[in-house]
Order: structure tokens, then sequence, then C-alpha cells
């Protein structure tokens, strides 16, 4: 019989993992609404200079970040269903319920974009890269106990 046993970290002390969950909530919502701005506002009159295959790859940049921000803003939020009871811990752990994976961004691109948008790409992935960490952490290790199974066999006997 398999005990399972979760991965030694800041996971085993809840509110150390709360306030690192609240803090990158707040971070992405921050974030995202800058973003936002960005994108939408002043990004796009820095766009409309740019050469046009850069501008494409910049309207792609701007997507990524998005797709990226929703990840862990739909991840953190899972996060809170379950501090608040309303998701089981086997129903965190389920692929769909798990932090998505991040497009990468075009490295030789990122240095033909003006460095605003630079900045919220790298802040994007920093803040993906840290709420994945977080994800990992909480996984669960199954680990066949030699005593426990020893204990199985000798009940089967008994």
């Amino acid at each position: 019989m398999a005990a399972f046993l979760p991965m030694p970290s800041y996971v085993d002390h809840p509110k150390l993992y709360r306030r690192l969950t609240d803090s990158l909530y707040l971070e992405a919502m921050l974030l995202a609404d800058e973003a936002r701005a960005y994108f939408d506002e002043v990004g796009r009159a820095e766009r409309d200079l740019l050469d046009p295959a850069v501008r494409v790859g910049f309207s792609c940049e701007s997507l990524k970040v998005t797709t990226r921000l929703m990840h862990v803003i739909a991840w953190l939020l899972t996060r809170r269903a379950l501090e608040a009871g309303e998701l089981a811990p086997s129903e965190v752990l389920h692929s769909s319920r798990r932090l998505g994976d991040a497009p990468a961004s075009d490295v030789d691109l990122l240095h033909a974009l003006p460095p605003r948008a630079q900045s919220l790409i790298a802040a994007s992935e920093d803040l993906h890269r840290r709420a994945a960490r977080l994800d990992t952490a909480q996984d669960v290790v199954s680990v066949v106990s030699p005593a426990r199974s020893m204990l199985e066999r000798l009940k089967q006997f008994f």
C-alpha cells in the first residue's frame, strides 16, 4: 500500500503559503491591469511605429502576456476556492486545476520591442515561474512504505 507524503516545502506552513498566494494574487491583478492599460493605450501608439514584422510580434507577445497572467490568476482563484472549502484537495491536484503552461516569448524579438513591453513580458514570465514553483510544491509524492507494506501482509494472515 502506498502512503502519500507531501513534498517538504513552504506548503507545509499554511500561513506562509497563504501569504505567498495572496501576494501573488495582488501582484497578478496589478500586473494584469498594467498590461491592459499599456497594450490598449500607450503600447498601441508604440506598436504603430514598429516595422510591420515586429508589429505582428508585438501583438503576439501581448497575447502571451495576457495568457500567462490569466493562467496565474485562474490558478490562484483555485487555491482560494480550496482554502474556502469549495474544492477538495484531490480536486486541486487534477490537471484541469493546475497552472497552465506559459507560452515562451521570442527571445530574438524582445530586443526589437519598446522597453515597457519588454518589462511587462519579463514580469509576466517571472510571475508565472513563481506560481509554477508553488504549484509544483503542492504535488503529492507517492512513497511505498516498507513498514506499512509488512503490516498489510501481516493483516492478511491474522
